[in-house]
């Protein structure tokens, strides 16, 4: 009985040893180049906590320190997730979800005691790659991914492969990637496409979104003059229109409590009434998400759009809130006319003001006259703001209680929303209905691809003032202060005060370019990746003759498409071959040579016995004999195969000649 136990634990395999040290190193390299691109979008907290359990381990790496035990990472981990579930409240979403992957990879840092924990961190940073397309999809990130991914794949290899050096392993995790992207692309085009969040997880409703507001008070705009960020682009099928056309409707604002200017709380059910005349103007537009509904058209908008619909105020309106880019068809009269039929209580609302600015009531009340009539008193409010000294600035004084009469007496400096609330105002107290209107105005043409980009800086405002027999006409009173800013020029360089931003400085203008033409790139990339959607697949699939409820035909399509991409690796495989190959089938055919000539080899002989004996059968090729023989086993146990040596080998095989 002794002696079998003796014999069964002599047989029992001895357990795999903990992956070594520089498999761990690849791990922190990948967990980092990983969490990097997500530290803008975690929690300041779990960014600092995963960088600072990055440090340590790999000091701890570095000092070959033991693996923290089970029972403390159990504890960490327990802990992990109780400071998620504390600050954002639930485990549910998208949020949450990335942030106890970041904290749990770190922590599975600590925990590489076998083969399995390599394995099941690559896997987790495969899960946090993928969630970096729910915060961005940009051309950046996507790189960013790959290079994640060629670095996960890497520690694989390293784990898998002692002897492998740093560029074997990459090299290998390249071809891998490479061999994935046909069949990648073929479930690219093909996989079905679902209008829905992934796995029916929604994007999280309280992340906030730069950019215009559906308030406008003293500073909302200007905060917004130096942001560089794309609002939108703009490709046109025609003409590009100039700039002073270029006004980009938003929301309009109507309701006004002494700062803050508002939309109608309850606007009416009627439709707006308009007679689309003069030239028509097409356009696509890629729309940027702003979590808000409504659709940014260029003034008059013309479209009618199963997804937009119109407020008796003329602003387009989407179903439901912008949450992802999304390119809309369009249309534009510049010359229609809005709202002829307009009265009661729109034309209340759009004339009704709040207690104060006394100031600005008499002047009001002087410009209009005895004899009030409405083309003239816009005609006269602009006069006065044109002669009346007023600076156009980025950064206006804060102004108190009653700011439209601060504004106009005292301080008299302003942005875009200074002058259309002001003006407004003094139509209002005049007796001509007026409102606000908010949005972008101009745009920045791209050399490089031919698209219209505006941006958040490009945000602007104006009034609408009604006229009987015009109805509702454009007039921004921005125009009669800072022309410039209307004929093309950006806003932050009409204005005064507050530095330029690095791609608005002129004298960087090489660098401006260059910008540009990345854009130009970035819009390639959204249009036709990030583009491809439900509508351009079953377009696709149209022009392939399947139908997009055909799934049967789908599958065996795929299904097709795949062993068509295997048979072709199959077949690349062959023709690309090892060096290890061969110089096996050439080893093969020197033994086959060496067995002709009366001298098979042994199972049991190794290539040195072998040629030792085959030498000694044949003593006259047995010094070429020997020769082959060591360079083989040089070869093919050394750690390199150098190209021009195996074609020396495989000429020495094939010339030899056996009497």
């Amino acid at each position: 009985m002794t002696k079998l136990l003796r014999w069964r634990r002599s047989t029992v395999t001895p357990p795999a040893p903990p992956p070594r040290r520089d498999v761990g190193l690849w791990l922190v390299v990948t967990a980092a180049l990983t969490l990097a691109p997500h530290a803008a979008y975690l929690p300041p907290w779990i960014a600092g906590l995963c960088t600072a359990l990055l440090i340590w381990r790999t000091a701890a790496l570095l000092r070959q320190h033991r693996s923290l035990p089970a029972a403390i990472l159990l504890l960490m981990a327990v802990g992990a997730g109780f400071a998620v579930r504390q600050h954002f409240g639930h485990f549910f979403g998208q949020e949450p979800g990335v942030a106890l992957l970041a904290l749990l990879l770190c922590l599975k840092l600590f925990e590489l005691r076998t083969l399995r924990d390599v394995r099941v961190a690559v896997m987790l940073s495969f899960f946090l790659q993928l969630g970096l397309f729910f915060d961005n999809e940009t051309l950046p990130v996507a790189a960013l991914a790959l290079a994640g991914a060629l670095c996960a794949l890497a520690c694989l290899v390293a784990a898998e492969d002692a002897h492998s050096h740093t560029r074997e392993r990459l090299r290998t995790a390249g071809v891998l990637l490479a061999q994935s992207l046909p069949l990648m692309a073929v479930l690219f085009l093909l996989f079905p496409r679902i209008p829905a969040p992934l796995w029916g997880l929604p994007a999280d409703a309280n992340s906030a979104s730069s950019g215009l507001s559906d308030a406008m008070s003293p500073g909302s705009i200007s905060s917004l003059g130096l942001s560089e960020e794309i609002a939108f682009r703009v490709e046109f099928l025609g003409a590009v229109p100039e700039p002073r056309l270029r006004y980009w409707r938003g929301p309009v604002l109507t309701e006004f409590d002494g700062r803050t200017w508002r939309p109608i709380a309850r606007p009416t059910r009627d439709q707006p009434g308009y007679q689309l005349t003069g030239p028509r103007i097409d356009y696509r537009m890629t729309l940027e998400p702003h979590g808000q509904r409504w659709l940014l058209a260029l003034d008059f908008p013309g479209a009618d759009l199963a997804q937009v619909r119109y407020t008796p105020e003329f602003q387009a309106v989407l179903r439901a809130p912008l949450r992802d880019r999304t390119q809309f068809a369009l249309t534009a009269h510049p010359g229609a006319r809005v709202g002829l039929q307009d009265g009661g209580p729109l034309l209340e609302a759009a004339l009704q003001l709040p207690p104060g600015n006394a100031r600005s009531r008499a002047l009001a009340r002087e410009l209009a006259g005895d004899t009030p009539n409405a083309e003239r008193t816009i005609a006269r409010t602009l006069d006065y703001l044109r002669g009346g000294h007023f600076l156009y600035t980025l950064e206006p004084p804060l102004l108190k209680q009653d700011f439209i009469d601060e504004f106009l007496f005292d301080t008299r400096q302003g942005y875009c929303e200074h002058f259309s609330a002001a003006f407004v105002f003094l139509l209002r107290a005049a007796g001509v209905p007026a409102r606000v209107v908010a949005g972008y105005q101009g745009g920045e043409l791209n050399p490089f691809d031919g698209t219209l980009i505006v941006r958040q800086s490009d945000a602007h405002a104006w009034a609408e003032a009604w006229i009987a027999d015009k109805g509702w006409v454009r007039v921004d009173p921005t125009a009669a202060v800072a022309p410039s800013r209307i004929s093309g020029e950006s806003a932050a360089r009409s204005a005064t005060g507050g530095a330029l931003p690095l791609m608005m400085q002129t004298r960087l203008d090489w660098l401006r370019q260059l910008r540009l033409r990345w854009e130009a790139v970035s819009h390639g990339w959204d249009l036709w990746v990030l583009g491809y959607n439900s509508e351009r697949q079953a377009d696709l699939l149209r022009r392939l003759g399947l139908s997009q409820t055909d799934w049967t035909v789908l599958a065996g399509v795929g299904s097709l498409a795949g062993l068509v991409f295997f048979a072709l690796l199959f077949i690349w495989a062959q023709w690309r071959s090892n060096p290890a190959d061969a110089l096996d089938r050439a080893w093969g055919r020197f033994c086959g040579k060496l067995a002709k000539a009366g001298v098979p080899r042994h199972p049991f002989e190794g290539p040195l016995d072998y040629s030792t004996r085959a030498g000694a059968a044949r003593p006259a090729e047995s010094e070429r004999i020997d020769r082959i023989s060591r360079t083989y086993a040089r070869l093919r146990y050394g750690r390199d195969c150098p190209p021009d040596q195996l074609r020396a080998l495989l000429h020495d095989i094939d010339s030899l000649r056996i009497k």
